[in-house]
């Protein structure tokens, strides 16, 4: 069944997600497999807080048949076929996801608990459309031609030039957040650039990067290109990032966990990539537009339930403004409606698991302990792992609300009279990752853009990416791009051909 309109609640399940809850399996060389001890491990729906399914609990053991099976394709048939051919494979893949759409969004938002119409825009939409993206990336890799100086011996001449190639198998690590579309921002180019993928899914939802990787086999992909293999992080992902058979690894999440992996990483000078956490500023100036109020705190900071790494989290209002701007931002707040992510309806689903919603909650009280002022003190369903959203004033720089990351529905609101102190608020933080103005004077955009220390800054938007614009942090948030023809450089390595003749 293709994807049904994206307000369109969930009445019945499709008998193809019972079908596959029953027995997911992971997916290595090809073969949907159990792990090698036969443990199985729960995932749960987040809006009931009662077990989905079980999946396989993998171990070191699974990790090795995986890397050994991608291994094995990497020097089969993927290294032969031509770029073409990747990109034909990829196209079918994407369009795939989209015949499964449904499917695959019925499944994000019971394993993720997101509303329904966000896994039928980002998860599955923008995922086809970011494999279809990457697939003509496959056939414009391209080298160079060098003129070199070399003048010995004398009456040697030389010709020299640059050649792309796959870096090899690659580790990818996935987050919750986002799972299918994380999973495709990994999977893609990797794919364009000739290389074969070991998954770890994060072990709260593991369930669509399961069936991307069955969607893969049926697109004609060769067994052992796109390789799942689920379980905890110490089990499988730890291992999974010191196996020498792994030559880049690819990881979105939290900072603590990138650290870690970066450090492994440059024990065996693997290649890395890390997408982490962040704290993102919103910095709204007295000019402007009080139209996108709605805008800045429905998509900038409560998009996804807050779950999201560019959540627009501390609101830096000008003197001007600031009760205008706390008052329609809190109004919002205390409209928004809590409730399942089947029903579209409602704009807050749980968040992921018990352990973040015990997380939420604790940053919540630790503001209240600290000084900071709750203006909304809503309740939350009680049943699952829903938290309400909180906006806070009298938020000061030192709190942990402004420090550290939440990540669920909870944001700030501070005013400001100086410009330039608002920019350094903004900038007081370890992390990085996105950033945002909101002005209608063209100067002040061009003043304080390159002022913000992050790797993407928006101007009367925030948290929209795009396929085709680099996204990463700067600071703790992070180590490369995703995104682009970056993101395809990131799976490839320059190799210099050096020729000489007489």
């Amino acid at each position: 069944m293709k994807i049904a309109p994206p307000d369109s609640a969930v009445d019945t399940l499709l008998p193809a997600v019972a079908d596959f809850l029953a027995a997911p399996k992971m997916v290595i060389g090809g073969e949907n497999v159990a792990s090698a001890s036969g443990k199985t491990f729960a995932v749960y729906n987040p809006a009931t807080g009662k077990e989905l399914a079980r999946v396989p609990a993998g171990s070191a053991e699974d990790v090795d048949r995986a890397v050994k099976a991608a291994q094995a394709a990497f020097e089969g048939p993927w290294s032969k076929m031509l770029p073409a051919q990747r990109q034909g494979l990829m196209l079918k893949l994407a369009d795939l996801i989209e015949a499964h759409g449904e499917e695959l969004a019925q499944l994000e938002t019971l394993n993720n608990g997101k509303s329904i119409m966000l896994s039928r825009l980002i998860e599955v939409t923008a995922s086809a459309e970011y494999f279809r993206y990457m697939a003509g990336w496959a056939t414009k890799i391209t080298g160079s031609t060098l003129d070199v100086s070399i003048p010995i011996p004398p009456g040697m001449r030389y010709q020299a030039y640059t050649r792309k190639e796959p870096v090899g198998v690659v580790a990818a690590i996935t987050p919750w957040n986002f799972p299918l579309n994380m999973a495709s921002w990994k999977i893609a180019p990797a794919l364009a650039a000739g290389c074969t993928i070991v998954l770890k899914p994060a072990e709260e939802t593991p369930l669509t990067s399961i069936r991307l990787a069955q969607l893969a086999l049926e697109a004609g992909i060769p067994e052992g290109v796109v390789n799942v293999v689920t379980g905890m992080g110490e089990d499988t992902g730890a291992p999974l990032v010191a196996h020498p058979g792994i030559a880049k690894i690819a990881f979105t999440g939290s900072t603590e966990t990138g650290k870690l992996i970066g450090v492994q990483a440059m024990k065996d000078m693997k290649r890395v990539t890390l997408e982490l956490g962040g704290k993102a500023p919103m910095v709204m100036f007295d000019d402007m537009d009080l139209d996108l109020l709605g805008v800045a705190a429905g998509i900038g900071s409560f998009f996804n339930t807050g779950q999201t790494c560019c959540s627009g989290v501390r609101i830096y209002a000008q003197s001007g403004i600031y009760e205008k701007a706390l008052e329609v931002i809190t109004n919002i707040t205390r409209s928004l409606s809590i409730g399942s992510g089947l029903d579209p309806r409602h704009q807050i689903n749980p968040v992921v698991s018990a352990r973040h919603q015990a997380h939420v909650k604790s940053c919540i009280a630790r503001g209240i302990e600290q000084g900071a002022k709750p203006m909304i003190c809503a309740t939350a369903p009680e049943d699952g792992f829903f938290v309400a959203p909180e906006v806070f004033t009298d938020v000061r720089q030192d709190m942990a609300l402004m420090q550290d990351e939440v990540f669920g529905p909870v944001i700030s609101v501070t005013p400001f009279t100086d410009e330039d102190a608002a920019i350094r608020m903004a900038n007081d933080t370890r992390f990085g990752l996105g950033a945002s103005i909101w002005t209608t004077d063209l100067n002040k955009m061009m003043k304080y853009v390159p002022r913000l220390q992050a790797g993407t800054v928006w101007v009367n938007s925030h948290n929209i990416p795009d396929q085709n614009m680099p996204f990463g942090g700067m600071k703790q948030s992070g180590i490369g791009r995703e995104h682009g023809a970056g993101a395809v450089e990131n799976y490839l390595e320059t190799k210099s051909v050096c020729i000489a003749y007489r």
